[in-house]
């Protein structure tokens, strides 16, 4: 049989379309849109590394899938106003971010959590999470509160007053987490989230986007399939700077044909959508 393969100029919601024996990709997102990309390119030096994105996002937890160097962190560092899109239009909760004055709005209802995350080793985890909390201008009078419920929802709470240098690289992320909330963002960004955290502390993560998606947007980037099966109402795969796949994780469990690698049906059709992109 053959499939179908999307040129680099389709956009996300056409890259799989249904005549080719996969399921419509094209879905309205759900709630208002807080995300909406169109046609974002981006340049890193010569380089292309994002190529005719568009993405509309509303409330609710979106992921995102593909291999290393499919422009994952690019995308979310675009949204995250740390790269200007080089073309292209993008709103985000309404905000256009090459307004400084309506980035600077924008920011303090974001949350970002790079997928290296600096930080100053002599730091306590409170401090760190502090020093974010003035940085998105958490009014004073909430900042004490705003800190105690990050730093308790990745359950670091016994942690507040360590040192950053004496933490593992599991408790780190939790922090890097707890910084990226502490402001109860509209909008959260997350690289990477899960790396370093163990089974139980997954699972205690998948809650925490849940809840956050239920009244904001999340979008995280990752590499584990069952995660985004678990936590997320939508979902793109991403390859060589393009969309290749938009829908539901449903839908992505449908694309499984049986003919390619995989331990679950998620992991199959995703696989595919991969294998047909790179034909």
């Amino acid at each position: 049989m053959t499939i179908e393969t999307p040129t680099r100029h389709d956009t996300g919601h056409d890259a799989v379309p249904g005549s080719n024996g996969l399921p419509p990709s094209s879905r309205p997102a759900p709630g208002p849109p807080r995300v909406v990309a169109r046609r974002i390119g981006q340049r890193l030096g010569r380089t292309t590394v994002l190529e005719n994105i568009d993405l509309t996002i509303g409330t609710g937890v979106f992921g995102l899938l593909g291999p290393n160097g499919a422009g994952k962190t690019t995308l979310l560092r675009t949204l995250a106003t740390v790269l200007t899109p080089t073309s292209g239009e993008l709103r985000l909760l309404g905000f256009d971010p090459l307004d400084g004055g309506e980035r600077r709005a924008m920011r303090r209802r974001l949350g970002y959590l790079p997928q290296n995350l600096g930080y100053y080793p002599n730091f306590t985890v409170a401090e760190f999470v502090e020093y974010f909390a003035l940085l998105k201008e958490v009014p004073a009078a909430k900042i004490d509160k705003a800190v105690a419920t990050a730093i308790n929802r990745v359950e670091l709470d016994d942690r507040a007053r360590s040192k950053l240098k004496t933490l593992s690289g599991g408790m780190l992320r939790r922090v890097g987490i707890a910084q990226a909330i502490v402001n109860e963002p509209d909008l959260l960004l997350l690289d990477e989230p899960t790396t370093g955290l163990d089974p139980e502390q997954r699972v205690g993560f998948r809650h925490l986007l849940r809840e956050f998606g239920e009244r904001g947007t999340v979008v995280v980037s990752t590499h584990l399939v069952e995660d985004v099966g678990v936590a997320c109402s939508e979902v793109a795969v991403m390859n060589k700077g393009a969309i290749v796949f938009h829908g539901s994780p449903a839908d992505l469990t449908a694309a499984d044909d049986g003919t390619a690698a995989g331990d679950s049906a998620l992991e199959r059709g995703y696989s595919r959508i991969l294998r047909q992109a790179r034909q």
